[in-house]
C-alpha cells in the first residue's frame, strides 16, 4: 500500500472501531503524530503502553504489509502537517545527541540514493523531452522551493530561448504571468513539503489550458503530481525548520545535463555567444585560471 492522502482518516476509523490496545495507538500517533513519525514499533508500543507485535499488528490491519511501509507512508504524511515550531522539536529530538555535521550529510546522501531508486529512466527522459519540445517554459517553485526553481530558471534561461520563472505575488498576478501558457507550452511546478496551494492551483490553471505539465516533488501522492504529465520525484526531508534539498537539487542539476547534451549544438552556439559577452564585459575576474564559472 503506497501513501494514502486520507491515511490519518484511516487512523481516525481505527480509533472509533479498533481493539483496547489498537485504539490506545491511534489515539496516540493522532495526538503525537511529530514525534510517532519516527518512532520504531518498540518505541511506539513503549511509549503507548503495548507490544511491538501489538504495534505491528495495527499497522498490518490498515493496509500495509508491515510497520516500516506504514511508518514511510505515516512519515510523509505527518511531515506535511508539521508547523515550524514542531519541526524544531522534532530535530532536537533527533539531533540532541550531537554530530549534527555528520548526521546531517549522511541523511542528504541516503536522500540521493532514494532519488537515484525512485526516478525511472523513462519518466526522466520524457521530463526531458517535454522541455526541448516546449515553446515556452515556465517555472514554478515559491518559499524554499524558490530556491530551485531559480537555480533552474537561471540555466535554462542561458540554453533555451523563452523561458519565464513566475513570481507570486497576489493571486491575481500568479494568473496574469500564465494566462498566455498555452497547448505548446510547460509548466514546471517545484514543491515539497509543505505543499504550496500556489504551486498546486497553478499547474491546475496550465492544465486546463492543456499545456503539458511536469512536477518536481518527493511523492505521487504530492497535490502536484495529481495535475502533471510528467511527476519526478526527490527525496526531501526536514533538518530543523530548514528543508534539506540536496536531492531535488541533484536531480535538477541531472534535467540540465541532460537538456544540454540532447539539444548540444543551440546550447553550444548560446556559451560561445556568452563567452564573447563576458570577455567583452569584463565579467568574471582574471586569475591567470582559464576555468570559469557559468
Amino acid at each position: 500500500m503506497g501513501l494514502n492522502k486520507d491515511l490519518f482518516e484511516l487512523i481516525e476509523e481505527k480509533r472509533l472501531k479498533a481493539s483496547k490496545s489498537h485504539k490506545k495507538i491511534a489515539e496516540f500517533i493522532s495526538e503525537h503524530y511529530e514525534k510517532a513519525a519516527y518512532l520504531t514499533a518498540a518505541k511506539l508500543g513503549e511509549c503507548v503502553g503495548v507490544s511491538e507485535s501489538t504495534v505491528v499488528r495495527f499497522a498490518c490491519e490498515l493496509g500495509f504489509d508491515g510497520y516500516p511501509s506504514f511508518l514511510r507512508a505515516f512519515n510523509e504524511a505527518a511531515r506535511n502537517k508539521l508547523t515550524a515550531v514542531q519541526r524544531i522539536e522534532v530535530s532536537l529530538d533527533r539531533l540532541k545527541d550531537g554530530e549534527v555535521l555528520s548526521k546531517v550529510l549522511h541523511n542528504d546522501i541516503e536522500h540521493i540514493r532514494h532519488t537515484i531508486e525512485a526516478t525511472a529512466d523513462e519518466d526522466f527522459n520524457s521530463a526531458v523531452d517535454s522541455i526541448i519540445n516546449a515553446k515556452n517554459i515556465y517555472i514554478m517553485g515559491i518559499r524554499s522551493s524558490a530556491a530551485l526553481a531559480s537555480f533552474m530558471g537561471y540555466y535554462f534561461k542561458l540554453m533555451l530561448p523563452n523561458v519565464v520563472i513566475v513570481r507570486t505575488g497576489s493571486r491575481s498576478e500568479l494568473y496574469e504571468q500564465l494566462m498566455r501558457i498555452s497547448e505548446d507550452d510547460l509548466l514546471i511546478g517545484i514543491s515539497f513539503p509543505r505543499y504550496s496551494k500556489q504551486t498546486v492551483n497553478a499547474l491546475a490553471y496550465a492544465r486546463s489550458r492543456n499545456a503539458d505539465t511536469l512536477a518536481i516533488t518527493d511523492s505521487k501522492d504530492s497535490p502536484i503530481a495529481e495535475n502533471a504529465h510528467n511527476v519526478l520525484l526527490a527525496k526531501s526531508d526536514m533538518v530543523s525548520f530548514v528543508d534539506s534539498l540536496v536531492a531535488p537539487m541533484s536531480l535538477i542539476n541531472a534535467i540540465i545535463v541532460a537538456v544540454s547534451i540532447k539539444n548540444y549544438e543551440e546550447v553550444s552556439r548560446n556559451f560561445r555567444m556568452l563567452e564573447e559577452i563576458w570577455e567583452e564585459y569584463d565579467v568574471y575576474e582574471k586569475n591567470g585560471d582559464s576555468s570559469r564559472g557559468v
